[in-house]
């Protein structure tokens, strides 16, 4: 049997047409991620995809997982910073690197899709890790200092930032993150 087989064409219909892209579907599993967290404040997601399309990693803010999180500092004011939860909260793209129990070259090039634009301690840990493209859905900090330096980090380590198209974020009805200030993308 050397001869090669090919379909009639009477059999192919065709595939439907309104399939998600990769980045929404992405995306979307960003944002389902970030419900697991317990953050009352702030729900942040972040999803590590390798260059061949696959999932590598999910990660989500959140205490460290061996902390009883019943036991965790959550507030974001108290008399002492060392009594809110900025000190010990680890980041949702954190999360994902760390998550990942594969072999380091897969991060090469891959991409994050995050629902919150990396603070500057995630910038150089995604940039340290190879990353080479980060889709956000929200830069609720945008021009902060913060904000600057990671920006400034990912754009002398060639790392390409894009935000999740508004256009999309309405399609895909993602404005129900809760406690994100995403109803403004509605506008």
């Amino acid at each position: 049997m050397d001869e090669k087989f090919t379909i009639p064409k009477e059999y192919l219909k065709g595939k439907r047409q309104n399939y998600s892209s990769w980045d929404e579907c992405f995306m979307l599993h960003a944002v389902v991620t970030a419900n697991r967290s317990k953050d009352p404040s702030s729900q942040v997601g972040a999803v590590l995809v390798g260059k061949n399309n696959r999932i590598l990693s999910l990660g989500y803010n959140g205490a460290p997982n061996v902390w009883n999180d019943d036991e965790f500092p959550w507030g974001r004011e108290a008399d002492s910073q060392v009594h809110t939860k900025y000190p010990y909260v680890i980041h949702a793209e954190a999360n994902a690197v760390l998550n990942y129990k594969g072999d380091n070259k897969d991060l090469e090039g891959a991409t994050v899709y995050t629902t919150l634009y990396p603070c500057q301690n995630c910038a150089k840990l995604l940039a340290q890790a190879g990353i080479k493209r980060v889709v956000y859905l929200s830069n609720k900090y945008e021009g902060t200092e913060d904000n600057i330096c990671a920006a400034t980090c990912f754009n002398y380590c060639n790392v390409k930032c894009e935000e999740f198209p508004k256009n999309l974020q309405r399609k895909l009805n993602i404005s129900l993150l809760p406690n994100e200030g995403l109803s403004e993308i509605e506008k």
